[in-house]
């Protein structure tokens, strides 16, 4: 095998109450990459469509992480990556991560899969701390491992699996601006009052228990941010129009994915997403702001082979 063509799913991250621990995959949103053997050691960007990235390795996720990737490897020959960018950078969605874990992943099966997703976790790791300026993991790991993961530790790197309901689906809406990573950070309180701190891990507790359990009510009452949402929906235009609107259609919660724009419900059932959807593109309608919209299932096996050869 020389050649390999691989799907990269966005992913949301947090899951309003499990700040940089809690992430999910997402199925109808993702990039595409080719990755392919070359003679010529090393790594080599030989093409990008979609947005202006940079072409150097050491300034681009993917190949950061890709780097990291390969000096631990050490191969005897090089890879050539080509990268179909379509989640757009700064969009809340995991657009970093999805580079980072697809550059790692398709050079794995290149090589007979040697890493399991945990090793290629501290890999991508390394390139979504390019784009966020921090090492963390609630993006990659969904990516890699699909669908619902908690990080455990990142020193030592440990990830969680955590079950899935069969009728879960989410809906994401992406106003068309940019939120940076680093910078939504800041923005973030250096102290949080007792009382939210109680009430945020009893809602992380109370989430893993209801997804474990099928328990959609609990899940439900669950999705409640006390933390980084108040103050990162500021940056959002028309936030609570948003999650006004997913309520009012049974969604069972809405919040902040990552540090936005973007903006998750997750929804029981197809057809409950479905209106989700039609609601939320209503009521955004009146914003003006651009914005894309999906419903999708979660993604069970994150990064996928496309094509091989």
């Amino acid at each position: 095998m020389n050649e390999i063509k691989i799907f990269c799913p966005a992913t949301v991250s947090n899951v309003s109450c499990g700040f940089d621990v809690l992430g999910f995959c997402l199925e109808a949103i993702g990039d595409e990459m080719i990755i392919r053997k070359t003679t010529k050691k090393g790594i080599k960007i030989t093409k990008i469509e979609g947005y202006d990235l940079s072409f150097e390795v050491n300034k681009n996720v993917a190949g950061v992480s890709a780097l990291a990737f390969y000096e631990n490897a050490n191969p005897d020959f090089g890879f050539e990556i080509e990268i179909y960018k379509k989640i757009k950078p700064g969009s809340g969605i995991g657009s970093s991560s999805a580079s980072a874990a697809g550059s790692v992943y398709g050079m794995n099966v290149l090589l007979g899969s040697p890493y399991t997703p945990l090793e290629l976790t501290t890999f991508a790791i390394k390139g979504e701390a390019l784009a966020s300026q921090s090492e963390h993991a609630d993006n990659i790991a969904p990516a890699l491992f699909g669908g619902f993961t908690l990080v455990k530790s990142l020193d030592p790197l440990e990830i969680i699996q955590i079950p899935t309901p069969d009728d879960l689906f989410a809906v994401v809406l992406h106003p068309q601006i940019e939120i940076k990573t680093a910078n939504a950070r800041k923005i973030l309180p250096n102290e949080i009052p007792l009382k939210n701190a109680i009430k945020q891990w009893s809602n992380v507790g109370s989430l893993i228990h209801g997804l474990h359990t099928n328990d959609y009510g609990l899940i439900s009452r669950s999705l409640i941010d006390v933390v980084a949402e108040p103050v990162r929906s500021q940056l959002i235009p028309g936030f609570e129009s948003i999650k006004e609107a997913a309520s009012k259609n049974n969604a069972l919660g809405t919040g902040i994915s990552g540090s936005g724009p973007s903006v998750f419900s997750l929804c029981k059932s197809q057809q409950t997403a479905i209106n989700v959807k039609k609601a939320i593109k209503q009521a955004y309608a009146k914003h003006d702001v651009p914005f894309q919209i999906y419903a999708s299932k979660i993604n069970m096996d994150g990064v996928k082979e496309l094509h091989k050869k």
